[in-house]
């Protein structure tokens, strides 16, 4: 089978994940799937295997969460310890026509038990770490079944047990059907269930189908972002069905990542906004692990000049692009442009992009008050395209508050030059009065600060802009060097030090700038 008629295919009957490692093995059988680590449910397969080895694993579990009872419609909640057999399980509860719901594994007992409640008696599909932090909810009265994919624990049945279970067909979801349930990063509260269909998951394959055929050979691409993320469904999708090669990460320290870099010599790079800044020290590594990469690609947030240009120069491919892809979990990828190697760190970080061709997402710019959008007065985002997830499930009301007709509201701000380029400024939430935008002045100061490895600016006790800093090994931050770089930035306030592992983060690695905001508010009350 030809990549374009799998292409094809997919776009015209929807994307069904579970039934996505059997199509790409057959259009080659041998296409390599490797991983940084051992996957729990099959501690067995190895960290090597073919596209039809991962087929197979996948059919095999598909066939164990049948003999147990799961059945089509069910929603299977998988939350579990972060592993790339999150997505093979999801992927298998796909296959015989239930739904994954995929949540993080950094998310608290709180928010789980929230979402378990909305979900009405799902089956939970666990292990025994996160069934230990679940420990205190009463999971009886909450879920269906208890699932582990490895060991025992009283009132839960194991996968582990069910190996050999009969073989089970696999059962198709209509295209507009919910087909799998991931949520919004929880950076204002409890995370909405975001409900996605075979439709709208194809759809959102084809900016990244574009970009990827123009690649004039096939290269080994290596992802790293949550393996239960909307965004690793796309991801994985385009690397099975172009049949490159997939490396899958897990590991976050410098010496995994560059060992895993160095063995597999990846050509293209998926990772999280905030993977790819914390990777940056190994652009200076003598053993030059980014240098056979030639494409750099993120989505989610938007990315700091700084690290695109950082990584560009560690490579040594002739014509290195760092693509960037704006959007979120509720509209899939919106805009995007690219960046080269002798010009990323002069760009303007806040120019997240430029609409996309081929029947691609549409954006435009409502005013907040009135008056025209303008660079001055930044209006609403809002996307629209087929593309768009299909509702919050169980919160219909509050997704209809941010759809307007055949528009998503965002929740970001920002404008569009004359040129067509969208500049995303802010969260409307996380603005701050006399500040134009808390993102460009984080661009700016990190620019010109190389010992800052993180930079946040959040509302202080008087909504002052508090600029929120981390240095590299958490060394103390150099004053003069730091009243230089702000000089002119006269509304900052005096910046607040703190360990980079004391900020709050969601699953994706975004700083929770609310929660981030209240903890210093708590503090100066403390001190007052």
């Amino acid at each position: 089978m030809k990549r374009s008629i799998a292409y094809k295919s997919v776009q015209k009957r929807g994307l069904h994940i579970g039934l996505l490692p059997e199509l790409a093995a057959a259009m080659n059988p041998a296409t390599p799937i490797d991983l940084d680590h051992d996957l729990d449910v099959l501690p067995g397969a190895g960290r090597h295997m073919t596209v039809t080895d991962f087929a197979g694993h996948l059919r095999d579990l598909a066939a164990r969460l049948w003999a147990v009872g799961v059945r089509p419609d069910e929603h299977v909640v998988v939350y579990k310890t972060a592993n790339a057999d999150a997505w093979l399980l999801g992927a298998a509860t796909s296959r015989i026509g239930a739904v994954p719901v995929m949540l993080s594994p950094s998310l608290d007992a709180i928010n789980v038990g929230a979402l378990l409640k909305r979900l009405d008696q799902p089956t939970l599909l666990t292990d025994e770490p996160k069934l230990d932090v679940l420990g205190e909810l009463p999971l009886a009265d909450l879920v269906q079944r208890t699932l582990l994919v490895r060991g025992h624990r009283p009132g839960a049945q194991s996968l582990e047990d069910l190996a050999g279970s009969p073989d089970v067909p696999p059962r198709i979801r209509r295209i507009d059907a919910a087909a799998v349930i991931t949520h919004t990063s929880g950076t204002t509260g409890i995370p909405k269930l975001v409900v996605h269909t075979p439709r709208t998951q194809a759809v959102r394959l084809k900016p990244q189908w574009r970009l990827l055929s123009l690649m004039r050979r096939k290269e080994t691409v290596a992802i790293h972002i949550p393996f239960v993320h909307s965004r690793m469904v796309a991801a994985m999708s385009l690397a099975l069905l172009q049949e490159m090669p997939v490396v899958l990460l897990r590991e976050p320290s410098l010496d995994k990542v560059a060992e895993a870099f160095l063995e597999h010599r990846p050509g293209f790079v998926e990772a999280l906004p905030n993977s790819l800044m914390e990777w940056e020290p190994l652009a200076d590594d003598p053993r030059k692990p980014f240098s056979t990469v030639k494409y750099f690609s993120s989505t989610f947030d938007a990315i700091h000049p700084r690290t695109m240009s950082r990584l560009l120069k560690a490579s040594t491919r002739r014509g290195a692009i760092f693509f960037q892809i704006y959007g979120q979990s509720e509209v899939g990828p919106a805009v995007g442009r690219a960046y080269f190697r002798h010009s990323a760190h002069r760009t303007n970080g806040r120019c997240v992009g430029w609409q996309m061709p081929f029947g691609c997402a549409k954006i435009r710019l409502v005013s907040r008050n009135g008056r025209p959008v303008s660079e001055e007065n930044p209006g609403y985002i809002e996307v629209a395209w087929s593309g768009l997830a299909k509702t919050y499930f169980a919160e219909q009301d509050r997704y209809d508050e941010n759809r307007f007709g055949d528009w998503w509201r965002t929740g970001d701000v920002g404008y569009r030059t004359k040129f067509g380029c969208l500049h995303m400024l802010d969260r409307e939430v996380d603005m701050i009065g006399g500040v134009r935008s808390s993102l460009e002045v984080e661009d700016q100061v990190l620019g010109k600060l190389e010992e800052l490895c993180e930079l946040v600016v959040v509302h202080g006790v008087k909504s002052q802009p508090v600029p929120v800093v981390c240095t590299t090994d958490d060394a103390p931050l150099d004053r003069d060097r730091w009243r230089a770089a702000v000089a002119g930035l006269p509304q900052l306030a005096e910046p607040v030090q703190i360990p980079r592992a004391e900020l709050p983060r969601t699953g994706t690695l975004k700083v929770q700038r609310l929660a981030l905001s209240r903890r210093l508010k708590e503090e100066m009350k403390d001190r007052a």
